[in-house]
């Protein structure tokens, strides 16, 4: 196997990649976190053992109007305590997914573009 290459984003059981599971389990804990999911989600491997999910479109429409208000960082608060409150459900997913423990876990958001990340620290393969 050469240097650059990740087994772990290759495909699975013959089915979906590691990349596109991440990324479909990304868009249903949004949709029952926040009651719509993003227009588009994906999920990359930065490295061996980062995975960046990145998703677009995620607000609703009264967060909308909490942009339109300017209150950026008001919406910013209360989405990442969302997140951060349901952490387990993102770190499970993404451990089961990828069949390695997550070390660390960082959620955040552009919420004028309304762009949002998702990034899973998992630990190093043997």
């Amino acid at each position: 196997m050469e240097m650059d290459e990740q087994p772990t984003a290759g495909v699975v059981d013959g089915r979906q990649t590691v990349s596109l599971q991440l990324s479909n389990e990304m868009v249903r804990i949004y949709k029952e976190l926040f009651g719509r999911g993003p227009s588009s989600a994906r999920a990359n491997f930065a490295g061996p053992d980062c995975v960046v999910v990145t998703l677009r479109d995620t607000l609703t429409p009264a967060e909308q109007s909490m942009v339109e208000l300017g209150e950026y960082e008001r919406l910013r608060d209360v989405r990442l305590f969302f997140q951060h409150a349901r952490e387990k459900d993102f770190r499970d997913a993404t451990e089961r997914i990828t069949g390695r423990r997550v070390q660390a876990f960082i959620s955040g958001m552009d919420v004028e573009q309304d762009v949002a990340a998702e990034v899973f620290y998992l630990d190093p393969q043997p």
